[in-house]
């Protein structure tokens, strides 16, 4: 006969130590956009006022740090297209989903060599993300044509495509104003003839 054994039930974590976390995601962002993946661990605990016990035992790695700090920018882009969904007209939440699509982007080509620093490279990191990122999207834009805000043949990927393409063909540090240029452009030629 099989005996049962116990587990603990899972506990929900303190409100501090969520702060802690998201206060180091915050400073962490900084630090490895700054310094790349070399950044001081010790000196993000110190900037983000907890001891380096605290920072070990929420990312006990610098991978899991630079990991949990890419995540957090990719769950917050997907929560945005909720909260965007309920405050503001489909198109107006489609819209300001990819204005904040386009700082997104910014951020990951910041990051980006941070990421590669990850053991397995960041390839892994996108997948999971990816289809968080199209989620929210396709949720907009779906919305936003059973409105009748947007033509029924307009591809949310496409709309993807269009602001990432921008971002690495563009040739200075001014390609966030063309992409958000670029938005307003897709937007207008994506809403139905009158």
């Amino acid at each position: 006969m099989k005996t049962k054994r116990f587990q603990p039930a899972q506990r929900k974590p303190r409100t501090d130590a969520l702060r802690n976390r998201e206060r180091i995601l915050e400073v962490a962002k900084g630090a490895f956009t700054r310094h790349g993946a070399a950044a001081s661990l010790d000196d993000i605990a110190k900037q983000a006022g907890v001891g380096a016990g605290t920072l070990y035992r929420h990312f006990p790695t610098r991978d899991t740090l630079i990991e949990a700090v890419y995540r957090s920018e990719v769950e917050k882009l997907a929560a945005a297209a909720h909260g965007f969904a309920a405050e503001m007209s489909p198109i107006e939440a489609l819209r300001a989903w990819l204005l904040l699509f386009v700082d997104y982007v910014a951020a990951k080509h910041i990051i980006a060599p941070a990421l590669n620093s990850v053991a397995g490279g960041p390839s892994r990191l996108y997948e999971g993300s990816r289809s968080l990122v199209q989620g929210a999207i396709d949720e907009l834009v779906k919305r936003a044509k059973k409105s009748s805000d947007l033509r029924k043949d307009v591809d949310a990927s496409d709309l993807l495509r269009a602001v990432i393409g921008v971002s690495y063909v563009g040739s200075g540090g001014d390609w966030q104003q063309s992409a958000r240029r670029l938005v307003d452009i897709l937007i207008a030629g994506s809403r139905p003839a009158k």
